[in-house]
């Protein structure tokens, strides 16, 4: 049984980074999904694929994975440097503005 440790980047449709600060584990199908003839459902016989466990760090879900004898691959995040500007959002109205403000 293989998983997959990581910590997950924030989604196109928000712009805070909630849901980003923790460890995730992500069990990895070891079937591939069949079709329901009858239904046209997609199903699995593999139901630990369905598991995905949240640890606050890496540590604590690589201690996990070997307590129950999983192996773990770890995917590091790739991190962003922060765009802050130096004014602020309050740069916009200050009076000492050198270019006119056109918006």
């Amino acid at each position: 049984m293989t998983a997959r440790i990581y910590r997950p980047a924030k989604t196109a449709m928000q712009s805070g980074t909630a849901r980003t600060r923790q460890w995730v584990l992500d069990h990895v199908a070891d079937s591939a999904r069949e079709v329901d003839p009858l239904m046209g459902w997609t199903s699995s016989t593999d139901t630990q694929a369905q598991v995905r466990l949240r640890f606050d760090t890496k540590e604590e879900a690589l201690d996990y994975a070997k307590e129950h004898g999983i192996d773990a691959v770890v995917v590091e995040p790739q991190t962003r440097k922060p765009n802050i500007r130096p004014g602020g959002y309050g740069e916009n109205f200050a009076t000492n503005r050198r270019g006119a403000w056109t918006h």
